[in-house]
């Protein structure tokens, strides 16, 4: 009987660690061919309209799609690493990467939107609530964690321990924010 209770936890190990492993994979090779995704503008054409043969991109009032491409590439792969950052980090704080985060979605948003004229002017303002909300909260994590430093002398790990309960899957994690 210990012996079948044993198999079956291994096979579960087996499972979570392929998942594991292909999760990391997909990451790795993400951060290893970043330079190569960044380069990707060059060759899009100096044109107001680019076309192939899956889809047309119209540059709009931006009037350059090789200057479109520039600008989301800058973006999204800052973007792309600090999502991986948020997702993989193990600290207290980590919530914090929030505000980079909005700051990098609303730059991307910002490019295709024709109302907006200036990519990267007023996203403060658009950041405020979520600066405004984030902020505190990490105060108010970092003065309970100091608190119990200094009133029942446990260590940072133990209380580092203490604040990551954390949703084991990529849904539940992000159910845990909205």
């Amino acid at each position: 009987m210990k012996h079948h209770k044993l198999k079956k936890e291994l096979t579960q190990f087996r499972k979570t660690d392929k998942k594991g492993l292909i999760i990391g994979s997909i990451v790795a090779t993400l951060l290893a061919i970043s330079p190569y995704l960044y380069y990707l503008y060059e060759s899009v054409p100096n044109t107001q309209v680019w076309s192939t043969f899956l889809f047309t991109f119209d540059a709009g009032r931006l009037e350059n799609a090789n200057y479109v491409m520039w600008l989301i590439t800058g973006k999204a792969l800052p973007l792309m690493f600090l999502l991986i950052w948020f997702f993989t980090c193990r600290h207290w704080w980590y919530h914090v990467i929030l505000v980079p985060i909005s700051m990098y979605l609303y730059q991307i948003i910002s490019i295709f939107n024709d109302s907006i004229l200036a990519v990267d002017e007023s996203q403060l303002m658009y950041l405020f609530p979520i600066m405004a909300i984030t902020i505190p909260t990490i105060y108010l994590i970092r003065a309970k964690m100091f608190d119990k430093i200094n009133t029942a002398n446990k260590t940072m790990e133990e209380l580092e321990a203490e604040f990551m309960i954390r949703p084991k899957s990529f849904w539940g994690k992000l159910k845990q924010y909205f």
